[in-house]
């Protein structure tokens, strides 16, 4: 092991034969609960409620084995419950996930009423959330205006190792106590009790089994989404046998698509969705976890009877979910809804909501594995500048450091790093460097030495710090599960610890599910140790929520507070939107990517993380010219847009396709400049109000039983309807376009459509069909800067695209872009504009805000005026008003106006007569 310390570590190590990864066949508590859980049922013993200040308490009691459980259920504010369900007495503490939840929720006292006899029903106050407890066999309704919404363990599935005695240190008495599980030697292996092997792995388990697991019945809802990470439908899938969703940060390079195999990050929340209502199921558990979900569609059964008439009976469709975790303890959060914009406020009340990101992090980003040297970071950034194509940050990966030595620049190729970023700040642009969680063992570099002097790196279970390959060689890793590895690790981004970092730098944490090549999975061994003795098994789903919290932390801190940092995340859990961005990982140069990624986008977006994004031209493999711009295309108009590349491929700069592709590409990245202000007032949005930037049609409109499986097309924001192309050589694609009483306007060509039906939109190279709905306005950059840092004081427009009644709506929401003052100082400007009865009015939002701008509102755009107007006139808050020249085309409805100076932050209006 100590030669691979100086081994060449190449790409290979991580494009390993997907045989490394196990599907849940290999995984032995998967397999015990599946073998077991059919001889355990819990009865609840309702004699023993004891109501405390903020939940009501019971036990449970196997049947067989006789063992009690704790069971408490929690009223928590805003039509949230929550149910815990520990050992009443186990052997030692087990695992509870710390540090996801923002706060202590608050809780609302529930009210004990009397049922039928063997069963208990807890009111919320309200009096229309009801909680009914079923004695034996034990079960929970959660139960809405009469209607039961959700049944918890209606399967009998409640399944809960107890932590026990070694068999070692076991007396011979306890020996035949435990027999009942340990039935034989061929058994215990199977069912992998205390040892399980996997390839030439031994997982040796200190603590036993210690398996969860709890069903769920969804009455009357048939469409499930979230659990990400998955490369696969938005709509979740019936699993069959052991092909289960699993929930396990891995490194997966060239991951498999339409595959429910876990990826580099875990969300453990589902959402599910009906006509008239939306609920979600938040897991709160960081140990490998498998989603089992298996729906009844309704079905109508017609009964002939003797006599003329026929009874049809309608049976409910259904929806069972099975949660299945290898250890801690169930904490479970039911979010009552009932609409989808309910259950995202409930969701973000607990784990937080998106970070506010600078608005530089909202343009392009080049990215390569690797840009070589200073001389080429200078060269692909004056690329953009000669062919006009705006960006705002380059991207450094492993490449740039002294021998993978994260802090350190390579002596040679960035012999001046602050040199090059002083380039970089006079274009107004960004750097962003990687910084991975592996830290090189090597006794000379400070970082590997001051964490191990201080035991900061993960332990084997012999007590030593465990030692894994990875891009440096041998190295060992930070325990970021412990608050003085994270403050520590968060001081090593302040500028003097950081030399050649300036504030102009932000970070990428690669790696780190954690991504440990050569290990089981190629990640950790479940047995290593982390702070508080805990085993890796308890927490590893967590594991880079931690590091991306820690340099989030790190970059605030080394502005004094004062600015918003960046940091983009390969691995995440619940929570992870309150430091920053996620990505897809290492997809590939294929238009099935570039096809999947549009899913995988929407189930990250509506499970709390909306600043997301798929690497733009696919990581691995070289996409032909089409790909390029179609994958450029439908980037620029989601949430994170980055362009990236592996070492093992060509260049693929968008200047290097010959000029007619060069014209796309910069077609494509100047519209996502255009689009910023809208763009900016949706992550304001996602940022207070918990809305998805990146939406599924069913969250605008989810009462259309067709949009519940659209997942081809998207809504950003309320406005745009946006519809990539990918396939090859398209020339047509069909559009569904929602709402029989709207109008959706096509954004380049302005011809309209009724919605309610789907179209046929031909299509060019040249162009993705993006449609405004009627009734919204959107607010533009008129002209395109070489970067965000060019557009501060660039003129706006505005978009107006008017409804069948003959109105609309729209905000623009600014602030400096980069500052907390927004939140500290109300440093911002929230306008709203509304246009109505022939009039556009801009008014103030939020009378907070006290952000002056220089900005002048120069166009506006009114789609679907059906009349040529005799006069337009504005009328500004002094009083007076001003004639202005316009022009109207009959043929498509439009009015445009130009020429105009309407300061954006004060009150005005435009008459239209």
């Amino acid at each position: 092991m100590e030669a691979a310390g100086e081994e060449e570590i190449s790409v290979e190590e991580e494009a390993v034969d997907k045989n490394v990864f196990r599907d849940c066949s290999k995984i032995a508590f998967y397999r015990r609960q599946k073998q077991l859980s059919k001889n355990s049922t819990y009865r609840a013993l309702l004699d023993s409620v004891t109501t405390e200040k903020d939940s009501t308490r019971f036990q449970i009691i196997n049947e067989a084995t006789k063992v009690p459980l704790l069971a408490e259920v929690y009223g928590i504010e805003r039509n949230i419950f929550r149910l815990k369900i520990n050992e009443e007495t186990p052997l030692k503490p087990r695992y509870e996930v710390p540090d996801v939840l923002i706060s202590k929720p608050k809780t609302v006292r529930l009210i004990s009423c009397s049922g039928d006899k063997g069963s208990l029903i807890l009111e919320d106050g309200k009096g229309d959330l009801k909680c009914h407890i079923t004695e034996n066999p034990f079960k929970i309704d959660l139960v809405s205006e009469k209607e039961v919404v959700m049944s918890i363990n209606s399967q009998g599935k409640l399944f809960f190792e107890h932590l026990q005695i070694p068999p070692k240190q076991r007396t011979t008495k306890e020996n035949e106590e435990s027999a009942s599980i340990d039935t034989s030697q061929e058994n215990q292996e199977d069912l992998g009790l205390w040892e399980e092997k996997f390839g030439s792995f031994v997982d040796v388990k200190a603590n036993g089994p210690t398996s969860v697991g709890l069903d769920f019945s969804l009455h009357g809802f048939e469409h499930l989404y979230g659990i990400p990470q998955h490369a696969e439908s938005h709509q979740l899938k019936n699993t069959g046998d052991g092909d289960a969703y699993r929930l396990y940060n891995l490194d997966v390079y060239g991951y498999k698509i339409h595959d429910k195999m876990g990826i580099y990050g875990s969300v453990p929340y589902l959402l599910a969705h009906k006509l008239g209502r939306t609920i979600g199921i938040f897991w709160l558990n960081a140990s490998e976890t498998l989603v089992e979900i298996n729906t009844q569609p309704s079905v109508e059964y017609t009964w002939t009877q003797v006599g003329p008439a026929a009874a049809k009976q309608k049976v409910i469709s259904q929806t069972d979910v099975c949660w299945i975790s290898e250890s801690g303890i169930i904490d479970v959060f039911l979010l009552t809804g009932p609409t989808p914009s309910d259950v995202f406020k409930q969701y973000s009340y607990l784990t937080g909501t998106q970070a506010m990101p600078p608005l530089f992090s909202l343009g392009y980003h080049q990215c390569r594995w690797n840009y070589e040297d200073e001389q080429d970071v200078k060269a692909v950034d004056a690329g953009f500048d000669e062919h006009d194509i705006p960006y705002d940050v380059i991207w450094l990966d492993i490449e740039h450091t002294e021998g993978k030595r994260y802090f350190t620049w390579d002596k040679k190729r960035f012999a001046n790093p602050k040199r090059m970023q002083e380039l970089l700040r006079s274009k107004k642009r960004k750097l962003v460097v990687i910084s991975d969680p592996h830290i090189k063992i090597d006794p000379d570099y400070s970082v590997y030495t001051k964490a191990k002097e201080q035991g900061f790196f993960v332990r084997n279970r012999e007590g030593s710090d465990f030692e894994g390959v990875c891009w440096p060689g041998l190295s060992s890793y930070l325990d970021f599960t412990n608050s003085k590895v994270r403050e520590w690790y968060s001081g090593l981004f302040a500028f003097p610890a950081y030399q050649g970092s300036t504030d102009i730098l932000f970070i990428w944490n690669d790696m780190n599910e954690p991504s440990v090549f050569r290990g089981p999975e190629l990640t950790l061994q479940k047995n290593a140790i982390h702070h508080g003795n805990w085993e890796h098994r308890e927490l590893h789903n967590i594991y880079g929520f931690y590091q991306q919290m820690a340099t989030t932390e790190g970059l605030i801190q080394r502005s004094k507070g004062k600015e918003r940092p960046f940091v983009l995340s390969r691995s995440f859990f619940a929570g992870s939107q309150k430091y920053g961005a996620v990505w897809t990982g290492d997809n590939t140069a294929e238009w099935s990517y570039l096809k999947i990624s549009i899913p995988m986008l929407l189930t990250l977006s509506i499970t709390g993380i909306s600043f997301c994004g798929a690497d733009v031209g696919g990581f691995i493999g070289n996409p032909d010219a089409e790909l390029l711009v179609r994958w450029y295309q439908a980037g620029a108009y989601q949430p994170f847009f980055r362009g990236h590349a592996n070492m093992n491929t060509k260049r693929r700069e968008p200047w290097l396709f010959g000029e007619e592709y060069t014209k796309l590409i910069r077609e494509a990245i100047r519209e996502r400049y255009t689009l910023l202000p809208y763009l900016y007032s949706l992550f304001y949005h996602a940022h207070v109000a918990s809305e998805p930037v990146m939406r599924p049609l069913w969250i605008e409109f989810p009462d259309e039983l067709e949009t519940f499986g659209v997942e081809d097309e998207y809504m950003l924001g309320s406005a745009l309807l946006v519809h990539p192309v990918t396939e090859p050589k398209t020339t047509m694609v069909d559009v569904f376009l929602p709402r029989s009483n709207e109008i959706w306007y096509h954004s380049k060509t302005f011809a309209h459509w009724k919605g309610g039906c789907t179209v046929k939109i031909p299509v060019a190279l040249d162009t993705i069909p993006v449609f405004q709905r009627s009734g919204s306005v959107v607010p533009i950059k008129t002209t395109i800067g070489k970067s965000t840092g060019w557009m501060t004081n660039s003129s706006f427009g505005l978009r107006v695209a008017v409804s069948t009644e003959g109105s609309a709506v729209g905000e623009l929401y600014l602030d400096d872009g980069h500052s907390f003052q927004y939140l500290h100082q109300n440093q911002f400007l929230h306008r709203k504009f509304s246009f109505c009865s022939s009039v556009l009015i801009n008014s103030c939002a939020d009378e907070r805000g006290r952000y002056l701008s220089k900005c002048v509102v120069e166009q506006i755009l009114f789609l679907g005026l059906k009349k040529k107007p005799s006069s337009v006139t504005t009328h500004s808050s002094d009083g007076k008003d001003q004639p202005v020249a316009f022009m109207y085309c009959d043929k498509m409805s439009t009015l445009n106006l130009e020429k105009l100076s309407l300061n954006i932050g004060c009150d005005w209006e435009v008459h239209i007569k």
